[in-house]
């Protein structure tokens, strides 16, 4: 991770200190408040003090941004002045955050066919340009989405995901960076560990001293950005519907309740199984995915099929 360099970098510490202390913070509002401190840097390097001016024009919405998109992007910098403000360390108002908006957007419900013609595209990334971004990318992407898929992930959980979070002898993750700070295990599909294995070996090779599992360009975790551009690409080569990354979570949890025909207390225990291998503080959250999902016939029927969920993937040759 980057260091803060601005007139606010003492500060900025501070603030993070105090933050992971409290169990408040993750690493992705890190990099959303080193991007403030990189503005501030930028465009007032004559500063001493914050002034209502650099929190205004930071955290106004910009054009291209949605209300969640803002409200994600600001709210490190809020906290960051709450935390002034109450140490009497600043007068400037705390920017105002937009109202979250409702979700209206129904998760799709995967075909598989779609499921095949997407992680065929995968697995099908070129070589050229011969980059070590271009190998990595080619490396990654099959794994990153087939792990998506097969536990119920969430993107960002997985593009945090360090490499000492992951338990190659008993296939288990340590998920840190979790919705509501709550870290939880779950346990690798059967098939998804020996897969981890290979590629773990075959990024070291490009990234020998990565702290990431999946790791960016310049050694840190790969952005949101990166997970919505490269899933669009792979998706729209064969497949013409609309989806999102996050669709893979919806499914996961549909395909896990679908697959049970137990009844009583046996259905009951897997349910909350799935609850805590998924992150869910209680059950009510895990039901909440599967009351979104159009219940189609392909849905129903669907049973796990190992070999279509992790297909061989050749890494001999990295």
């Amino acid at each position: 991770m980057r260091e803060f360099t601005s007139f606010l970098a003492p500060l900025m510490r501070s603030f993070v200190s105090f933050r992971k202390a409290s169990r408040r913070w993750n690493e992705e509002s890190e990099f959303k408040l080193l991007l403030f401190d990189k503005y501030c840097g930028k465009n007032y390097p004559n500063a001493l003090e914050l002034s209502q001016d650099m929190i205004g024009s930071w955290c106004k919405k910009r054009e291209t941004e949605l209300n969640d998109s803002c409200r994600s992007r600001i709210s490190p910098v809020a906290g960051f002045v709450h935390y002034l403000r109450k140490r009497g360390m600043t007068d400037v108002m705390p920017p105002e955050i937009p109202r979250a908006e409702p979700r209206t957007y129904i998760p799709h419900a995967f075909t598989e066919t779609e499921l095949k013609n997407f992680f065929a595209a995968c697995d099908s990334i070129p070589t050229i340009p011969a980059t070590k971004e271009q190998l990595s990318r080619r490396i990654t992407i099959p794994v990153f989405f087939r792990l998506l898929y097969s536990s119920g992930i969430r993107t960002n959980e997985a593009r945090m995901l360090r490499r000492d979070d992951v338990d190659f002898d008993h296939g288990v993750l340590s998920i840190r960076n979790s919705k509501g700070q709550d870290q939880h295990y779950l346990v690798l599909h059967d098939s998804m560990l020996p897969l981890m294995r290979r590629y773990d070996g075959a990024i070291s090779k490009l990234h020998p001293d990565r702290v990431y599992f999946f790791p960016g360009k310049n050694g840190g975790f790969r952005r949101a950005i990166w997970v919505q551009r490269n899933f669009k690409e792979m998706w729209n080569r064969h497949n013409s519907s609309y989806t999102v990354p996050y669709a893979l979570r919806h499914n996961y949890a549909v395909e896990n309740i679908n697959g049970w025909t137990d009844e009583g207390f046996e259905f009951n225990a897997k349910l909350l199984h799935l609850s805590k291998s998924m992150g869910h503080r209680s059950v009510e959250s895990t039901k909440y995915y599967y009351s979104l999902v159009p219940r189609l016939a392909d849905i129903i029927e669907a049973r796990t099929d190992e070999s279509a969920v992790i297909p061989e993937v050749d890494y001999e040759s990295f």
